[in-house]
Formats: structure tokens, sequence, C-alpha cells
């Protein structure tokens, strides 16, 4: 779908509020509804104290906490991809407050490639249906009398999608701010061509739609930010700014990437979120156990 077939309106500006994991470098959201009380929540965080195989919620209370205050009603809680760096709060949130946990359709290549790695048994289902939505390139939904709509972003992950609401887009690892550049493109699936051409896609919205990341790491000693323009990233990004080629952009990503080490928390990230959220079932003892998979990565 070409962007002149999104349903783009940038006469409707929602309130986001962020919230920093900084033990991930995560900014999650809520996305409210300029004309009601309904909001969506972007890219949610799940603590775990990996070495301690210990799973706690504090980062997901406050997102709770936030909305009750403010009397919203929770409708969607929103992934941007199977993020590899923090487990997704989603199924939490979402049996606190309802709503419906939403993805790209693409999960199905990222369940069925990770399946493998981690051995799951014919029990995990490689279908998606953990998820009760699955978007496709330019289908809309509702937060409220806000319409959404999402565009598909491969590069990063086989199943990124950038979600757009009003005059806000939620890039995932697609973008990061303009000194930031770009996410890496060397896991299962990812390529570094085709991440181009989606940061184009996002390019082409208009030069004053508001981008929220979803990592940012402070580099050179900068305080966290996770908010910027379209204009801007275009101009200034250090990956892709200033009309860098497609060719530029793949030689940096690839050389840049195999000098990138795997992130801490990819093993059981993928694991619980190619579940949305969920941790894998118990075993017959009734405990719950995470795979590390040697050599599998």
């Amino acid at each position: 779908m070409s962007n002149s077939n999104y349903p783009v309106d940038m006469g409707v500006k929602p309130d986001v509020t962020p919230f920093f994991d900084p033990a991930t470098n995560t900014i999650s959201y809520v996305v409210k509804d300029p004309a009601s009380n309904a909001c969506a929540v972007v890219d949610s965080v799940m603590d775990i104290d990996y070495a301690a195989g210990r799973i706690t919620y504090d980062h997901a209370d406050q997102i709770i906490a936030y909305i009750l205050e403010k009397d919203l009603k929770l409708e969607w809680l929103i992934e941007t991809h199977v993020h590899a760096d923090h487990l997704s709060a989603a199924p939490y949130i979402q049996q606190k407050l309802g709503g419906k946990l939403g993805i790209g359709d693409k999960i199905t290549v990222v369940q069925e490639t990770f399946g493998k790695v981690f051995n799951e048994g014919t029990e995990f289902q490689r279908d998606g249906s953990q998820f009760d939505r699955l978007f496709r390139d330019g289908d809309v939904y509702q937060i409220g009398e806000l319409t959404a709509f999402a565009m598909y972003t491969p590069g990063h992950t086989p199943a990124c999608m950038v979600h757009v609401m009003g005059d806000a887009a939620f890039v995932g690892d697609t973008l990061f701010m303009p000194d930031g550049g770009s996410a890496r493109a060397d896991f299962p699936g990812g390529d570094a061509a085709t991440l181009y051409d989606s940061i184009q896609k996002v390019l082409a919205l208009p030069d004053d739609m508001r981008l929220f990341m979803c990592h940012d790491y402070g580099p050179n000693g900068r305080d966290i930010q996770w908010e910027t323009t379209v204009g801007a990233e275009k101009e200034h990004n250090i990956h892709v700014g200033g009309g860098k080629t497609k060719e530029e952009f793949v030689k940096f990503r690839t050389e840049r990437d195999a000098q990138l080490d795997m992130p801490k928390l990819i093993i059981p990230s993928l694991q619980v979120n190619m579940r949305a959220g969920k941790l894998p079932p118990a075993d017959e003892s009734g405990k719950t156990f995470l795979k590390v998979p040697v050599n599998g990565l």
C-alpha cells in the first residue's frame, strides 16, 4: 500500500504519555483519544531479573495506575514487533484492564522461526492465535473516536509495524532518534535493504508527524529522548538522513551489525513475546522454565 492510501489525519492530536524503563531503555506509551476517555498502550514492559529468574510487574503497574487515575478505558494493547530486548507485559495489563492485544500478522513467521530455535512442541501454536488481532499493511482500527492504522515496516524483524494514531506514529525499532540512527537488521528474518525501504515509507509521512521511539540509549551521554518528527529524521538521522542511498545504508548497517553483541535478554524475550507475553506452560511438576538453546541463535 502506498503512503497516499494510508488514512493519515494530522488534524487529530492524541495525548501521548511516555513511560521509560531504564533496565531495558524501552519507552512504553499510553495514547489517549482526544475526543473520549479511550486509550491504547504501546510496547509495555514486564520486569525480569534474569540472573535470579524472577519476574515482576513494577513498570506495568505504573501504566495501570496511570490509566486508573485518569479514568481511561483501555481498548488496545499494541506490540510494534516481537521484541528481543524486553518482555511484554501486555497479558498482565489486559487481565487487569481489558482491551484487545494486537501485533503484525507476520508474527507467524517469527513463531515458525523461533519455535524451531527453542524446540517448542506441537502444542505451541504458530498461527498468531495468542493475539486478538493480527494487523496487515494499511489495516485500520479505532481507539474511541480516533482512527489508527498499521504500516508494515519489516527489516529489523519480519513482523515490524509502525502504528499511526492521528499526528503521532509509534515506530518500534524501525528508527531511533536522529543521533541514534536505526535498528540492527541481523536477527533471523532481518534484512538491511528491507529496513531501508521501510524507513523510507515512514519518512514519506508528513514532515510534522510526531514520531515516538521504542528505545533510546542517550548517545554521547545526552539525556534520554523519545519524540522527534519525520522532518527532523529526514534531515538529521545519522544512518538514513540527508538523502543517504540504500547502498550506503546496507554497507554501513551490515558492517555495524557484525560488531554488535546479542541483546542481554534476547533468549527470554523471544520465548515470551512470541507467545504474546505469556510464559511457556508449566511442566508436570508445576514449574515454569525458559530454555537456553546452546549455539542456537
